[in-house]
């Protein structure tokens, strides 16, 4: 069946991704594996060549796709194909969280400020809201802001933070209201050189290593008046807002990886023999494969689908909701079957499906759970709020 998600522009667009991953990235994502850090010189190449800073407007110096998702998905698509999978997270950070968050909240002020830096990679830009003892329910977040003259001063920590260690900007939540409920939560961008803000540990994680995560702790920083970021209290229904677009985001890519390990799968067990034979030839790997490709399919149909909504701005928390959890528990699914066909060759490291099943297991966690999702959902059912 052809797939009509792309324009002749799309497909110019993926062939300068496409060279500059095998240019730029390629021989570096084994390094970046081992020192669970990726190079920052990446993020500026990229941005050079229009990779990062797709989703910041024209006139703060981005790529001016702030409504067209189908590029995002090219630099999806092109990163997975070469199992990149922690340099895809890290930018779909930037991209899909950081930058429309600023965009779609700041003052012009604020935009003129940190999107032209952010669209060209110099800086980078990460989200804390977990805590140490607050995960799921952003209601319990006990990281404080307390107002003084000129601003607030924040006190508290958060874990779990993407790009922890190399970010700039941290737009963290914070409790600007002790009584306040659930309009009691606001965002407040911290600097990376403010007093008090310091990082803790770079995260030992099962998967995405590449990818820099860290503890972050705040002890009385000062943070000023004009990094409110957004309505005072406004906060909890901000980031309820932007949650559809950063569930896209894992949706796409958990499409994208597991396509590519299929690709991987189809490969090796053509060329991989037991019992005089090629894999491949026995009944039970191509049963396995034909189910893997019609599941990878029929999720990759609607979530080009929700790509289409959210470029009409008609995504709805629901529709999101369901292409999170659909696609990331496919993707784990998909990359465990295809491991089981590698045999033992697929438990070693050195075959992109070991790596592949240590990156996927976190798709069904970060970004709200897929608990959270059902909860989504099944409100919805029974119009519950």
């Amino acid at each position: 069946m052809k797939r009509n998600l792309y324009t002749s522009d799309h497909d110019d667009f993926r062939a300068v991704v496409r060279e500059f991953v095998q240019r730029e990235v390629v021989d570096h994502i084994e390094r970046w594996e081992e020192e669970r850090l990726i190079d920052r010189g990446i993020w500026t190449a990229a941005a050079k060549q229009g990779i990062v800073g797709l989703s910041a407007a024209e006139e703060y110096g981005g790529g001016g796709q702030e409504h067209d998702y189908r590029y995002r998905n090219v630099v999806l698509e092109e990163l997975a194909r070469v199992h990149a999978t922690s340099l895809a997270g890290s930018f779909s950070l930037q991209d899909d969280i950081a930058i429309p968050y600023v965009q779609g909240l700041g003052t012009e002020e604020q935009k003129q400020r940190w999107l032209p830096p952010m669209a060209t990679g110099e800086t980078i830009g990460a989200i804390a809201m977990t805590e140490p003892g607050t995960g799921s329910d952003l209601r319990g977040i006990r990281t404080t802001a307390t107002k003084v003259d000129g601003g607030w001063v924040v006190n508290g920590s958060k874990t779990f933070i993407t790009s922890g260690i190399q970010s700039d900007l941290v737009i963290a939540v914070t409790r600007t209201d002790p009584d306040g409920g659930s309009r009691g939560f606001s965002l407040l961008v911290v600097e990376r050189d403010m007093p008090g803000f310091t990082r803790g540990r770079k995260l030992k994680k099962v998967g995405l290593h590449g990818q820099d995560t860290a503890e972050l702790s705040f002890e009385e920083v000062f943070v000023p008046e004009e990094n409110l970021l957004g309505e005072l209290g406004g906060g909890f229904g901000q980031l309820v807002n932007y949650l559809p677009l950063e569930r896209l985001s894992i949706a796409a890519h958990a499409v994208a990886v597991a396509d590519a390990i299929l690709a991987e799968t189809v490969k090796y067990t053509n060329e991989r023999e037991a019992f005089g034979q090629s894999v491949a030839d026995f009944q039970n790997t191509r049963f396995v494969l034909a189910d893997v490709a019609t599941e990878i399919d029929v999720t990759r149909a609607y979530v080009d689908k929700a790509i289409l909504a959210y470029n009409e701005g008609d995504l709805t928390v629901v529709d999101a909701a369901k292409a999170k959890l659909w696609a990331s528990e496919m993707q784990n699914r998909v990359v465990d079957r295809c491991l089981q066909l590698h045999g033992g060759y697929g438990y070693m490291m050195e075959y992109p499906v070991a790596r592949a099943f240590q990156d996927a297991r976190i798709q069904r966690i970060f970004g709200g759970t897929s608990e959270i999702q059902r909860q989504i959902i099944g409100r919805d059912l029974f119009g519950r709020r």
